[in-house]
This record gives C-alpha cells, sequence and structure tokens, in this order.
C-alpha cells in the first residue's frame, strides 16, 4: 500500500459510535495514516470491507465508529490510488459474466458430488461399519413404521411360522451348497409379519440390519406361488447383503445436511428418516445387484426364481404400469418388468443386466 504521498482528501459521514446523528469529515490518507475530524488512526486500524456493486462504501475503524462514503465510485478511485486493490474474489463478485461463471461451476460441482462424489463417499463409510451397528439403526425404523404406517398381521401364529420355516430351509440349503446369506449379522433373517393399508399394498421391505418386512396382503396375492415369493424375499436379503439401506440412509443424512445450509431447519428431514427406507426406491444399480443376489440364493436354495414372472403379471392386474403401482417393490427407479422377468428366466448362468 502506498503510504508516503498525501492522497486529495474525500468526503464521508463518521458515525462515532457516541452520537446519533453522522459528522460530515473530509478523509485524507498520509504516513500510514487515516486523517479526519482532527484525528489520526493507524491503517492497521482500519478495516475495508468487500465491494459490492451497489451501495455506499465503508470503514470500519477500531474504536472509533464507522466511515460512511455516499460516493461509490470516488471511494473505489481514492482506495486504489492508496494501494488497497479489491481481491480476485471482490473483482469475481463485482463482474456479473464472473459471478455467472462462478455459479455454473459451483452448480456442476454440486452435480458431480451429487452423482459420484456421495455414492462413493456412503460406500466407503458403509465399508467401514459393521453390519451389527446396523441392527438397532433397522429396529428403530421398524417400530417408528410399525406405529405410522402398519398394523398386526391378521395372519395365524402357523401360516407365519410356515413361512419363516420356508426361508429358513431355502437359506439352508442355499449355505450347504456354498451361497451365503449376509456376513456378519448376529442374529437369523427374522420375517416381520404385518397388515397394511393402501399405501404400501402387497409388500415386502428389508431395513438396515436385516428386518424384512412381509404384509399379509403379499402373502394373500402370492401364496399358491410360494417359489415366487420366496423370490421377492431372496430380493430383500440382497438388499441387506448389499447393505443398500445403509447405503441410502447416509445419503439421506447428506441431503438433509444440506438442506440444513438453506433451509436452517433439518429436523423434520430426519424424522421421515425411516420412511424414507422403507418406502423410498433404490438405485436401478442397486435393484439389479438385489436381483442378481436374489437368482443366485433361490437356484442354490432349491427356489425356482422364473416364478417371480407370476408376481409382475398380478401387479399389473392389480395396478396397471408400475410406475402407477405404490409398493416400494415396484417403484418406476427398479428396472422395467420386462427386463427383470427376463433375467429371472434366463438359464443359470446368465449375466446380470447392465446398465
Amino acid at each position: 500500500m502506498t503510504t508516503s504521498t498525501t492522497l486529495n482528501p474525500i468526503s464521508a459521514h463518521w458515525f462515532d459510535g457516541q452520537h446519533g446523528a453522522a459528522q460530515p469529515v473530509e478523509v485524507t490518507l498520509h504516513g500510514g495514516n487515516l486523517h479526519f475530524a482532527g484525528r489520526q488512526l493507524p491503517l492497521q486500524h482500519v478495516r475495508w470491507p468487500e465491494r459490492t456493486r451497489h451501495g455506499q462504501r465503508l470503514l470500519l475503524l477500531r474504536d472509533a465508529g464507522v466511515l460512511r462514503f455516499p460516493d461509490a465510485a470516488a471511494f473505489d478511485a481514492w482506495a486504489e490510488a492508496s494501494g488497497q486493490l479489491p481481491s480476485w474474489v471482490e473483482r469475481w463478485q463485482l463482474s456479473w459474466p464472473r459471478a455467472l461463471t462462478s455459479l455454473m461451476l459451483v452448480s456442476l460441482l454440486l452435480a458431480v458430488a451429487w452423482r459420484w462424489g456421495l455414492p462413493w463417499a456412503s460406500d466407503q463409510i458403509v465399508e467401514r461399519i459393521p453390519l451389527s451397528a446396523e441392527q438397532p439403526i433397522g429396529d428403530q425404523a421398524m417400530a417408528y413404521i410399525d406405529k405410522e404406517l402398519l398394523r398386526p398381521s391378521q395372519l395365524s401364529p402357523a401360516e407365519q411360522a410356515a413361512w419363516q420355516q420356508r426361508l429358513d430351509q431355502m437359506l439352508a440349503t442355499a449355505r450347504a451348497a456354498g451361497v451365503m446369506g449376509p456376513q456378519g449379522l448376529t442374529r437369523p433373517l427374522e420375517l416381520k409379519f404385518r397388515q397394511t393399508s393402501a399405501t404400501l399394498g402387497p409388500n415386502a421391505f428389508a431395513l438396515p440390519g436385516g428386518p424384512i418386512c412381509i404384509t399379509d396382503e403379499l402373502i394373500e396375492l402370492m401364496k399358491d406361488e410360494p417359489d415366487a415369493l420366496l423370490t421377492i424375499l431372496a430380493h430383500e436379503i440382497g438388499h441387506v447383503h448389499h447393505r443398500h439401506g445403509l447405503r441410502i440412509g447416509l445419503r439421506a443424512m447428506a441431503v438433509t445436511a444440506l438442506a440444513s445450509v438453506w433451509l436452517g431447519d433439518y429436523s423434520s428431514l430426519l424424522n421421515g428418516l425411516p420412511i424414507v427406507l422403507a418406502t423410498n426406491a433404490y438405485s436401478r444399480d442397486h435393484e439389479r445387484e438385489a436381483d442378481a443376489y436374489a437368482r443366485e440364493l433361490a437356484r442354490a436354495g432349491g427356489v425356482n426364481p422364473a416364478r417371480i414372472a407370476v408376481f409382475f403379471e398380478r401387479l399389473r392386474e392389480k395396478y396397471g404400469h408400475s410406475a402407477e403401482s405404490p409398493l416400494a417393490i415396484s417403484f418406476s427407479s427398479h428396472p422395467a418388468d420386462s427386463e427383470r422377468i427376463a433375467f429371472f428366466t434366463k438359464p443359470e448362468g446368465s449375466p446380470a443386466p447392465q446398465n
């Protein structure tokens, strides 16, 4: 900063912090000091706020109030003659083309972070969390969903035990064939039988840590097709195996944190997290992973996964196009029904569908 030359005085209003009215003053700069109203203030006691395109300019004075300069253009020229040049941030802020460029770059960065960065970060975190640590999350989500969306099952204890036994037998047969279920669980996979309203309809969904809920309506729809129903459950076990629920939950929490920056309140979003885990569709990649796991598990467990085609046929008869269905297992983010039917009915050894 130039300090040896005396600059021409510039008009300002001085608010000294002691009086309500401003005092008109002439301000000069010389010898490293700011001079006004018979006062001399070292420049290290002066703070120069960032300039804006519109509005008056200010100087903040330590223990001496504020100087306000009504002529912004004159102040900018005076400040630059003193060596107080705007920073590159100020220059970008004062230039609308640069500001627009900055906005576009930030938007691009956020889009890249949303598409690739957030999934990558959540996956890295998931790899470091023991599977057993997910179980309390799933239990809490199940308790919340029970309170808000579900009612106790009307199936008899014998019917519930029969379906649990079918699932256990499939898993035991698959393990004997070398196909293991989710590793790290501290308890067996247990079905949660519930009755629901049209909000969820005939449905099944998995929560973090292993709780798998199946509705009476789904059992009623598919009770004559046990292989189809077990393949649906194998699909949900695939979500547990690949820890999709925790991945979705971590991404939802990241979105909540970003939203809190804009909205200032994230409590309502956090309160809705259990419903997100139960009803929000997984990504297509997650669904294909779960389908691939389900086909392998079902075949190894002595179940014919091709019978799931009956499930999709009955869904179409009941709800029409899958995009209009209220079912979490048939949301529009899933691969098309025709694609999934073709995948499950392909001969053993066929590859999983690609994006």
